[in-house]
């Protein structure tokens, strides 16, 4: 097949991984930048153009979309969709996951647990929202952040009321979160692929930080999951109709709790801290959807 990596440089390690696993296994690979891509819209005639040329000859693409690039990169997911073209995440996929409420309240409605959430437009509201979580501590997310960032540990009310004030006042959305203290600043990371847990790591937050994203200095290592911890990420995965998934729980009193589902969960971590071989995985995952693909076609000739 011909393979495209649609991520912004061949020097991301998880791109680089993706091109070397789709050409060990006898692939023509190569990395698109979909910032650079643009497309034609045409009754019937959809068309992609890159760096002043028409693409083609693509038969599969693996979507590496930066969350501050959503809107345009799943713009040009779509058009490749539209042309027929197999993609191992779709666009309306990446899209709900990156919507942090969308996706929650998606995922509470097939039954996975998660921390207690809470959602409000008007500061006046600020106490009851604090209470509706379970009182302080709180973590108080903007809906737009990532690795970390925008991300706030409110331990008592009068801070945390300062810090909803603060983000209020910038008119920007947020969630406010029942902090989870014996995760004790750690989270368990399982990679999700066609259905299954093909990986899974505990991070651990640097000293002091409650986070525990690798991106702020976090640490990790390989992790027994229980079959609880298991079923509960296949489930968001599967809710948001994600292929490829990094499903983040919190290891709480009461069972497994997600926190996040990332469409584009890098490679490194995951690969580094457990051994396993994750890009050959969604190689296979996406020649699985292109065999699919052709025989469902077949079908069609019949």
């Amino acid at each position: 097949m011909n393979i495209a990596v649609l991520s912004r440089s061949k020097g991301i390690y998880s791109t680089r991984r993706l091109l070397e696993a789709g050409q060990a296994r006898g692939h023509n690979m190569q990395q698109v930048d979909h910032l650079k891509c643009y497309v034609s819209i045409e009754k019937s005639n959809p068309e992609i153009h890159y760096e002043g040329k028409k693409l083609h000859h693509i038969d599969a693409v693996i979507p590496r979309i930066g969350a501050s690039v959503t809107f345009y990169g799943c713009a040009i997911v779509r058009q490749f969709e539209m042309m027929g073209i197999v993609s191992c995440t779709e666009s309306q996929a990446i899209v709900r996951s990156r919507d942090k409420l969308r996706s929650m309240q998606i995922l509470s409605r097939a039954g996975v647990d998660m921390p207690k959430t809470g959602f409000a437009r008007v500061p006046k509201d600020k106490s009851d929202v604090i209470h509706m979580v379970g009182g302080t501590p709180v973590v108080i997310k903007l809906l737009e952040g990532t690795q970390g960032l925008g991300v706030v540990l409110a331990e008592t009310k009068k801070a945390a009321e300062s810090v909803l004030d603060a983000f209020y006042g910038l008119k920007t959305n947020i969630l406010i979160q029942e902090f989870i203290k014996e995760s004790k600043g750690s989270d368990v990371r399982v990679f999700v692929v066609d259905g299954k847990v093909v990986g899974a790591m505990k991070r651990t937050g640097r000293e002091g930080d409650f986070r525990s994203n690798l991106h702020r200095g976090g640490t990790a290592e390989a992790i027994k999951l229980t079959k609880q911890e298991r079923q509960t990420a296949i489930l968001a995965a599967k809710s948001l109709g994600l292929g490829v998934a990094g499903v983040d729980i919190l290891q709480s009193n009461r069972g497994p709790l997600v926190m996040e589902v990332n469409s584009s969960p890098g490679l490194q971590g995951i690969e580094r801290s457990t051994g396993i071989d994750i890009a050959t995985k969604i190689i296979q995952y996406l020649e699985k959807l292109s065999d699919m693909k052709t025989q469902n076609k077949d079908r069609i000739r019949v």
